[in-house]
């Protein structure tokens, strides 16, 4: 017998390899992006990457939230702003504390 017995019968398919540590992940791109789960070398390419995800997406305003602490975060947060090329601006976000940045992305173009 092939793997159907019969018309009312269900297909047996095997179970699905696990994923691998080194296969890509896809998230959906929310409005905001919390930097406590990424270490702290790892900042620059996650915001950028963010950044441009969020931008293809269709957003205009994100907050990415970096922690109070010293400032060491925001300051290399807001240094990648500074130098990038889809943002119009940014400040911190008043209610945060210092905790969170917001970010104002230039307009997606149809294409």
């Amino acid at each position: 017998m092939g793997i159907w017995d019969d018309e009312n019968s269900e297909s047996v398919i095997p179970d699905p390899q696990p994923p691998s540590p080194s296969d890509p992940h896809r998230v959906r791109i929310e409005d905001s992006l919390d930097l406590h789960a990424f270490a702290p070398r790892d900042i620059p390419s996650v915001v950028d990457e963010y950044l441009r995800a969020a931008h293809q997406a269709g957003l205009r305003d994100v907050r990415l939230i970096h922690g109070r602490g010293v400032g060491v975060q925001r300051a290399r947060v807001q240094q990648v702003l500074r130098d990038h090329p889809l943002v119009v601006s940014f400040a911190d976000a008043p209610e945060s504390h210092l905790g969170a940045t917001v970010v104002h992305l230039v307009e997606r173009h149809s294409e």
